[in-house]
Formats: C-alpha cells, sequence, structure tokens
C-alpha cells in the first residue's frame, strides 16, 4: 500500500500500522508526534492505527541537546 509520510511517498505493507513505520525509521512512539490525515494523533493510539491506502502522516521527532 501507499502512504505520504512528510511529503513524500512511502510503500508500506498492507496492515501496517503506524507503530510499524516508525519501526521501520527505528522511532518509537513517545519520541514522535502524529499528525494522521491532518489530525494530531493522541500518542498513546499511535502504535495501534492501522494505515490505508493514501492516508498522510506527519511525523515530528522531539530532539534536545544544547
Amino acid at each position: 500500500m501507499n502512504i505520504t509520510a512528510n511529503g513524500k511517498p512511502r510503500a508500506l505493507p498492507t496492515g501496517a500500522t503506524i507503530g510499524d513505520f516508525l519501526r521501520e525509521l527505528g522511532w518509537q512512539p513517545e519520541w514522535v508526534v502524529v499528525e494522521y490525515n491532518g489530525e494530531p494523533l493522541e500518542r498513546s493510539l499511535i502504535p495501534d492505527v492501522h494505515l490505508s491506502e493514501g492516508d498522510r502522516l506527519e511525523v515530528v521527532r522531539a530532539v534536545s541537546g544544547g
């Protein structure tokens, strides 16, 4: 299936979750803020939301440092 993540097309296996997508990037749900099809997504829901063809994600990773 094809989605758009941060403005770029991405191919994922059918039935993939946002959690699966983040693991592919090497990121944990607690490290990010996710906008799912234009709406902010509660962090506790991130691992279990199943993606569908054409979904749009905006994912921002929090980075700390000086």
